[in-house]
């Protein structure tokens, strides 16, 4: 991995994720977008300008937009000149999970209305998935493989694993890769949440509601980001003498074939994409230092994982969940988490879990909480997990 960009709720850019996820406060807070929901808070990127890419706004929705800056800061950070490149060995990979919908909900009250020339020609190419990866293709001018993922809130991290084979079948020389989204920017999106009783209903104290692994959790709260990765062969970052950030490992994915929300609470689906991601690391549990967990701020899910670890883990290492500060960014997420994961292994840092205040009883893991802590961390294991019984995990070691 040789370069980044993130924009999070924390703000632009890696600095301001590193510093408030040091802090352990969360960015939830009121939204105007969401006011009139059922719950009307989320947290959101501050200050996200379309300006910046002023010639595709008209064009995109806003998930599209965060992608297209974040890939801007990653190829930068990575020191890559789009002129001087082979177009033709640089992909793109992108998670989307539900951003699609952010105008649909506009164009079918035209068409129920029965105003069909209402509806605009730009409400399918702005909403469909895979136009993240295809707008940044284009504003870069990548020509490589260009793939969207979806595996609902695993999909950044999914998006990371298939990028790594795109560069170990010779597919790529670099690959663009991580995950886009703003759920928030839909009505739609936010209430079906809403119904489906995931979100925390903490409307009068939001900045308290995302509290991972926390005894008093009652539901995750919407968040929205972009983190893209600049994944490079070795020989061709040696070549160009390219800093390395870190090493995306190892990758494991699965599927729980057992309910289409829920997942399976025996954790073999989730502990078997886990021995696949340490397998090709050529790791072992000890060789772990710190879990990046999914850590959605859900009663079950947060049980489930952390039963989970416990059963793959003799002795789990300590545990983190950025979550508690960013909310869940949904296909956004894994790709976010794991660039946490990279601050984490070059600051030797573990930042806290956000409002974590009262253990569960339940819970036999090493939550960091309060004040970051210091810990020599040469490997992290990060979790992603989503709908339809998804698992995405990765294996990121120091440079």
């Amino acid at each position: 991995m040789t370069g980044m960009g993130v924009l999070t709720p924390a703000g632009s850019g890696e600095r301001a994720l590193w510093e408030r996820l040091c802090q352990g406060r969360s960015t939830a807070a009121s939204d105007p977008a969401l006011k009139g929901m059922p719950v009307d808070f989320s947290c959101r990127v501050p200050g996200f300008d379309p300006a910046g890419v002023k010639s595709i706004a008209w064009r995109t929705n806003r998930f599209i937009q965060l992608a297209v800056v974040a890939a801007r800061m990653a190829v930068a950070d990575a020191a890559l000149t789009p002129k001087r490149w082979d177009s033709r060995r640089i992909g793109v990979v992108l998670g989307v999970g539900a951003s699609s919908m952010e105008h649909w909900p506009g164009e079918t009250e035209k068409l129920l209305q029965g105003r069909l020339r209402a509806v605009s020609p730009l409400a399918l190419p702005r909403s469909i998935p895979n136009m993240a990866a295809g707008e940044v293709a284009l504003d870069l001018g990548a020509t490589g493989p260009n793939l969207a993922v979806s595996t609902a809130c695993a999909s950044g991290a999914s998006a990371l694993g298939v990028a790594k084979d795109l560069l170990a079948a010779d597919r790529c020389d670099v690959v663009l890769a991580g995950g886009a989204e703003a759920p928030r920017a839909s009505e739609m999106v936010a209430l079906c949440f809403s119904r489906m009783s995931v979100l925390s209903r903490r409307c009068q104290d939001p900045e308290r509601a995302s509290r991972p692994f926390d005894a008093g959790r009652d539901g995750f709260v919407l968040g929205e980001g972009a983190a893209v990765l600049v994944l490079e062969k070795a020989g061709h970052a040696r070549t160009r003498r390219a800093g390395v950030r870190a090493w995306l490992a190892g990758y494991g994915a699965s599927a729980d074939a057992h309910h289409p929300t829920i997942p399976d609470p025996r954790g073999k689906g989730a502990a078997a994409a886990i021995d696949a991601a340490l397998a090709e690391a050529g790791l072992r549990t000890g060789d772990i230092d710190h879990v990046n967990a999914h850590g959605s701020s859900t009663d079950f899910n947060d049980l489930f994982e952390a039963r989970t670890l416990s059963r793959v883990f003799d002795r789990p290492p300590p545990v983190t969940a950025n979550k508690g500060c960013l909310g869940h960014g949904i296909g956004a997420a894994g790709a976010i988490e794991a660039a946490c994961s990279v601050l984490t292994l070059q600051h030797q840092l573990i930042p806290p879990v956000a409002n974590f205040t009262r253990p569960d009883p339940r819970i036999d893991l090493d939550i960091v909480a309060g004040t970051p802590r210091p810990h020599g961390v040469e490997a992290v294991l990060s979790n992603s997990f989503g709908f339809g019984g998804q698992n995405a995990v990765l294996v990121l070691t120091r440079a």
